[in-house]
Order: C-alpha cells, then structure tokens, then sequence
C-alpha cells in the first residue's frame, strides 16, 4: 500500500488500529490524546480496542485530533 493511501475499515477493531497507529506515528501516548480530545484514557484505549459500544461522536473527536480524515464512498 502506497503511503497515505485510503486504509478500508470495515469493523470497529480495523477503525481503532487505525487509530492507535496514527497515535503512535505521533508519538503519542493514550493519556496525551485522552487530554487533547475531552475524554478518559480509558475511553482512548476502548476505541483503539473496537469496542463497538464506543460513541461514534467521541472516536470521531479524536481521529480530528489526530488529523485523521474520515470519507464514506458508495
């Protein structure tokens, strides 16, 4: 896969892999996002583990924290 390629996501597991791979490409820890984005480490850590139950509002706060885009194709 070329760099910055469009990554597909189809399960909650692939969009927190995502996720925690942009963090660590940053050199972030989990507490640092925690803080930068308004919610709990722990919140950080169940959206990089696709916890499915996690709130669509806060894993998207995060990927714009992270400078992550999100684009739905059809």
């Amino acid at each position: 896969m070329q760099p910055n390629a469009p990554i597909p996501i189809q399960t909650p597991a692939e969009l927190g892999r995502a996720i925690r791979a942009r963090r660590l490409e940053l050199g972030l820890q989990q507490a640092e996002v925690a803080m930068q984005s308004g919610v709990s480490t722990p919140t950080v850590s169940a959206i990089e583990n696709g916890k499915v139950t996690a709130r669509i509002g806060l894993v998207l706060q995060i990927c714009r924290d992270l400078g992550l885009r999100i684009r739905l194709e059809s």
